[in-house]
């Protein structure tokens, strides 16, 4: 289906009223800014009535009284009439305040409550959505495009809703006024219906447009930016920013797309008021020698109530047609959230088995596993691990082993086995449970920006500063943070930038100890560092792995010698199982692979 085709059927009143359920809780204000409406579009015809009501019974009477006191109680007639329009006027100045504050306070609170569900949701979607979209678009959806489905109710539905009301109080009353002169004004109408509909399809390719690249742009940026070490390391800048200039480019042409519209639009809108202006002013010249007596006396009346009328016509047909360009993208927003919201591949958590603590027996039972279809990355594993003991696994690049450590924090959900911790299946732990007992030191330490006391603690405010230095004390790395400027409160930047891979994952081990797991997973935590640092590294692992049954996936082999089982992976299968002497009796997989690091270091050397 084409774009242009999909986003017309997008446009559908089922889920108009699925965004307007968000609205639900706060129904009160949404029937008030409704009856706003309704009172506005009654109001309008109100004072171009009052003219025309002053200048043909008082202004004509006032011209043609006999005495002093009769053009005296005139003319204070007329400025209680001039009295009551200025109040009218800031009355309804008023209710247009308020409609324009509400719509807009509805629009906000609905945004504010929509992105919350939408970022919970996010933070439940299973590993693989981010595996599949880039970060930059979810961004989009969580920003941008919630942004938009605020529109729908400041700038949408509600104000075209009062803009229509008052088109149709006003050519009522102009209809019932004199319907020939009416006829006559609006003989153009049917040129700015043709405009406006042209002009709504126009921009609204347009707004699509822009949309698509204002999520390009945020995904290239987001991406680029985080990957800036890279881009500068290889000399890429001149490329990569070719490709932005193409991207922002389109962006822009887009957007004078849309201004091109308006350009043509609103011009047109005034001629066809001026010639409908024009048209008015004709028929009353023509006609006015041809009738008598207070017909007469009353077109000068009717001319300029009449003249009022169309200004109110043409002010919301000017923007009519824009507020239905900003509802429809609104709706095309929202399809792009909802389908976030609906995303079935979410961290299932109908488990509810929480115990306080877990002994630490690991089973893997003919488990298989793919990202992708039926590719499986994973091929019937099956291993245990008893309360206390040290697990390592092993195996070249792509054979597995993060893939393990991922399924044990049900990070993903697997096709095919089990597996279990202290003989229940991890599907009936509840999640919150499962995730506090099982500790991870990832290879790649994420850190956010802040201090390091928050990234040990994550925020969390049932752990103290005392706790986060008796923790670090324990494992030898309190003198390190100290040796940081500012200590624990040094500011690591976004990313951890400020500090390197190895004190990044020093810090993690200190926020993995203070969650006391009863399972530890190391991932290659000692891969890529300085000698210091691994030392440092490896003190830390000795007495985090104390007591506790760990897995620990290892790039260097000599740091592994001491595990109860080796687990061998190759292309997703285990190829051997045993400690670090049987497999090296046993001349297989990884005796293979312990010459050739072996190997590797004495060429090094």
């Amino acid at each position: 289906m084409s774009e242009k085709g999909k986003e017309k059927k997008i446009f559908n009143f089922s889920l108009l009223r699925r965004v307007f359920q968000y609205a639900a809780p706060y129904r009160r204000k949404f029937y008030i800014s409704l009856g706003l409406a309704i009172l506005l579009a009654v109001v309008s015809p109100i004072r171009p009535w009052l003219i025309q009501l002053t200048i043909n019974d008082w202004v004509k009477k006032g011209t043609s009284a006999a005495d002093l006191l009769e053009k005296t109680r005139i003319i204070d007639i007329v400025i209680w009439i001039t009295v009551i329009q200025i109040v009218l006027l800031l009355v309804e100045s008023a209710f247009r305040f308020y409609f324009s504050f509400l719509t807009s306070w509805l629009g906000q609170t609905v945004v504010k409550d929509l992105r919350v569900n939408v970022y919970k949701k996010v933070l439940g979607l299973n590993l693989s959505q981010f595996d599949k979209t880039p970060i930059g678009t979810l961004t989009t959806r969580t920003i941008n495009d919630i942004e938009a489905i605020n529109d729908i109710f400041s700038d949408g539905l509600i104000p075209i809703i009062a803009d229509l009301l008052s088109i149709v109080a006003v050519l009522a009353f102009m209809f019932v006024t004199d319907w020939r002169l009416t006829l006559i004004s609006l003989a153009p109408f049917p040129i700015l219906i043709v405009a406006t509909w042209v002009f709504k399809e126009s921009v609204n390719k347009s707004f699509i447009r822009v949309r698509n690249a204002v999520a390009a742009l945020n995904a290239f940026v987001q991406e680029h930016i985080t990957g800036m070490p890279v881009v500068q390391a290889f000399a890429s800048e001149e490329r990569e920013f070719k490709k932005f200039r193409k991207i922002n480019r389109e962006h822009r042409n887009a957007n004078i797309k849309a201004i091109f519209a308006y350009s043509v639009f609103f011009p047109v809108v005034e001629i066809v008021l001026a010639v409908g202006t024009s048209l008015l002013v004709w028929w009353a010249a023509t006609h006015a020698m041809q009738l008598e007596g207070k017909a007469a006396q009353d077109l000068i009346g009717k001319m300029i109530s009449f003249y009022l009328c169309l200004n109110l016509l043409f002010r919301p047909l000017r923007v009519i047609a824009d507020k239905f360009n900003v509802l429809q993208m609104g709706m095309v927003a929202s399809e792009r959230v909802f389908k976030v919201l609906d995303n079935d591949d979410f961290i299932k958590t109908d488990g509810d088995h929480a115990p306080a603590t877990v002994n630490g027996k690991i089973e893997f039972d003919k488990v298989s596993f793919a990202y992708v279809d039926d590719r499986y990355v994973l091929k019937n594993i099956s291993f245990k691990a008893e309360p206390g003991e040290t697990i390592a696994i092993v195996g070249h690049t792509g054979s597995g082993k993060t893939t393990i450590i991922s399924l044990m924090n049900r990070l993903y959900h697997i096709q095919q086995g089990a597996i279990r911790i202290d003989d229940v299946n991890i599907e009936a732990y509840r999640l919150d449970a499962l995730r506090r007992n099982v500790g991870v030191v990832l290879q790649d330490v994420f850190l956010f920006s802040g201090s390091v006391l928050d990234n040990i603690t994550l925020r969390n405010p049932e752990i103290s500063r005392e706790q986060v230095i008796a923790a670090a004390k324990m494992i030898d790395l309190h003198d390190f943070i100290m040796q940081l400027p500012g200590g624990y409160d040094y500011n690591v930047m976004e990313r951890g930038s400020t500090l390197s891979l190895g004190q990044r994952q020093l810090l993690s081990f200190i926020r993995a100890l203070l969650y006391n797991p009863s399972i530890l997973i190391l991932d290659e935590a000692t891969s890529s560092v300085d000698t210091e640092s691994e030392l440092l590294i490896q003190r830390a692992i000795d007495k985090l792995i104390a007591g506790r049954t760990s897995i620990v996936i290892a790039h260097r082999l000599s740091t592994i010698r001491k595990a109860n089982k080796i687990i061998v992976l190759d292309k997703g299968e285990i190829r051997e199982i045993g400690n670090h002497e049987e497999l090296m009796k046993n001349e297989g997989f990884y005796f293979k692979l312990h010459q050739m690091q072996f190997e590797r270091q004495g060429i090094g050397l």
